[in-house]
């Protein structure tokens, strides 16, 4: 794994790199099979898809039948891949995952797309805030928030073959460009991008970025950030959460979530229990999405590099 980030946007659509990963999956292992509910023309599976019928199914717009019947397929020896828009991935298909992927552990990989700000003119319909906390809170459960095109092939290839109900949330657009292609992010590991002494961040999803931003402007005013990449939120790395705690003495959380049971609560968990320091998170606070585009939501629900500097400023005053 080689860390290449230079603030540039990776020339590839996280859509085209699904569109070409799934089917070499499928090309790859006789078990893999990909399910859709009327999306396949937003990430690039569709012509693959005609001309795979075997391999590929089109639910229709009944995204919790479509997760019964993957977990019906899973039940059989099959590696379902389902896809469908983050809200509709989480929320409206729940109680499917839960109970007939999670409980009666059939293992499945679900792929929402378009997670939080990134759904931007799909409006609040569309704009899941709470898709963490739901795949959090199921037992068993993995949760993904892509940081760049690299690392959704390393964690889309993983998850075929992890056990469990897996959740993958990722923006169809463009990333910043963190890894080196070819790289290697197993699940469960945090990733240091930048060491520093007084404050770490740490960030998932598109506030890898911004958090990346936020250190230089930082590192400007004489305070060192460091900024780890937590995307994988759960499992967590507990032990990087916590040897960084001690080492900084001051936490900030960036995520494209609620803050109410994502990233920030899983972190807050690990400060608590091991090591109580001064914390804050640059999240979404109580409310609904809205429609806008991305530049403007991330303005709006301060989500942007801008608002964590402001965040670390005030953490380091409560460290003293």
């Amino acid at each position: 794994m080689k860390i290449v980030y230079n603030g540039e946007l990776d020339p590839r659509l996280c859509k085209a790199v699904l569109g070409e990963t799934i089917p070499a999956l499928a090309a790859e292992d006789p078990d893999v099979i990909y399910l859709d509910a009327d999306l396949m023309n937003c990430i690039g599976t569709a012509k693959w898809a005609a001309a795979n019928p075997d391999r590929a199914v089109n639910c229709g717009i009944a995204e919790a039948n479509m997760i019964g019947v993957a977990c019906g397929l899973a039940s059989a020896g099959f590696k379902p891949i389902v896809h469908t828009f983050g809200p509709f991935a989480s929320r409206r298909c729940y109680d499917q995952a839960f109970l007939s992927g999670g409980y009666a552990k059939n293992d499945i990989t679900i792929l929402g797309t378009d997670p939080g700000v990134t759904a931007t003119l799909n409006g609040g319909t569309h704009m899941p805030f709470e898709d963490v906390a739901l795949y959090r809170a199921l037992p068993g459960s993995t949760v993904i928030d892509v940081t760049d095109p690299t690392l959704l092939i390393s964690v889309l290839r993983q998850c075929v073959n992890r056990p469990g109900v897996k959740y993958i949330r990722v923006g169809r657009k463009q990333y910043a460009r963190v890894y080196e292609d070819g790289s290697e992010l197993p699940i469960g590991k945090a990733v240091t991008l930048r060491e520093g002494s007084d404050v770490v961040i740490f960030a998932a999803g598109i506030m890898v970025h911004e958090a990346m931003k936020a250190a230089q402007t930082l590192e400007a005013q004489g305070i060192q950030a460091a900024v780890l990449d937590m995307f994988s939120i759960k499992p967590l790395d507990e032990e990087a959460v916590e040897a960084w705690a001690r080492k900084t003495g001051a936490v900030v959380v960036a995520e494209n979530h609620n803050r109410n049971g994502g990233l920030y609560d899983a972190v807050n968990q690990v400060l608590a229990e091991r090591c109580p320091v001064p914390a804050c998170c640059v999240a979404v606070e109580d409310e609904f999405g809205e429609v806008g585009p991305q530049g403007y939501l991330q303005e709006r629900f301060g989500l942007t590099a801008d608002h964590i500097v402001s965040q670390v400023q005030a953490v380091l005053k409560r460290k003293g």
